[in-house]
Parts: structure tokens; C-alpha cells; sequence
């Protein structure tokens, strides 16, 4: 639950540099183009130019901010699937794997049912003594 509320907040102000841009954006073409004399309460606002120009650079730095979070997340993004195509990668990987030792193993069977020899014997041994070698190692693997 508690992750979820950090999530919240963390979407939140990631939505909030471009929406600050927005509203700055407004309220800067709003000082510039208008006057009291469209609105009674521009009278409160003193040097309407200044103000505009201050919140220019504000949306400025806003837009700033803006980029380096929409840099993050695409480059988190990016990590994210770079992750997951490594990931696929080494299941493929291990797959192949699996599917050699498990022809390897059929291949000695099958030689050791038709010639019972001792080279035979020996390889479907080594062919085992692989096959219990790498059981092992998916057990330490899926128990870490």
C-alpha cells in the first residue's frame, strides 16, 4: 500500500513540470495581451510587463525541468526493455541448453541400446552424470 502511494506521487510530479509550463504559458500571454481595461482585476497587478517576464523565465526553467524528467523516464524505459530482451536472451540461451543436453542424453540411449559396449556405457554416463550436474544448477537457480 505503501508503495502504491509513492507511485501516486511520484506520477504526480512527473505530470506537474508540463502542466506548470501550461499554466505559465497562459498566464504570460494573459499579462501581455490583456489590460485593465479588459479586466477590472489586472488593476491589482502592478507593471504587468515585468510580471509577464518573470513568468516567462519561470516556464522557461519549468520547461527545463520538464525535459530532464521526460529524459529520465525514457531512459528508465529503455533500461526496462534492454532488461528484458537480456532476459529473453539468456532463457533462449538456456533453452538451447537444455535441448542439446537432452539430444546428447537420446543419442547415448539410443547407441547404448544398440551396441551395449563399454564406450557405450561410458558416455551414457557422462551424459548422465551432465544431465544431474545441470539439474543442480537449476535447483540452486530457482531457489536464489
Amino acid at each position: 500500500m505503501k508503495l502504491l502511494r509513492r507511485q501516486v506521487w511520484i506520477n504526480f510530479l512527473g505530470l506537474l513540470p508540463g502542466s506548470l509550463v501550461t499554466v505559465l504559458a497562459i498566464a504570460v500571454a494573459f499579462l501581455r495581451f490583456y489590460d485593465q481595461k479588459d479586466f477590472r482585476f489586472l488593476s491589482v497587478v502592478a507593471q504587468p510587463q515585468l510580471w509577464s517576464n518573470r513568468l516567462t523565465v519561470a516556464a522557461l526553467l519549468a520547461a527545463l525541468v520538464n525535459f530532464g524528467v521526460e529524459w529520465n523516464r525514457r531512459n528508465r524505459e529503455g533500461d526496462r526493455e534492454t532488461e528484458a530482451r537480456e532476459r529473453e536472451a539468456r532463457r533462449d540461451r538456456q533453452e538451447a541448453r537444455r535441448d542439446r543436453q537432452e539430444v546428447r542424453y537420446r543419442k547415448a540411449q539410443l547407441r547404448y541400446q544398440l551396441d551395449p559396449s563399454d564406450p557405450q556405457r561410458r558416455e551414457l554416463d557422462a551424459v548422465l552424470a551432465a544431465l544431474e550436474e545441470y539439474e543442480q544448477t537449476l535447483g540452486e537457480a530457482i531457489s536464489t
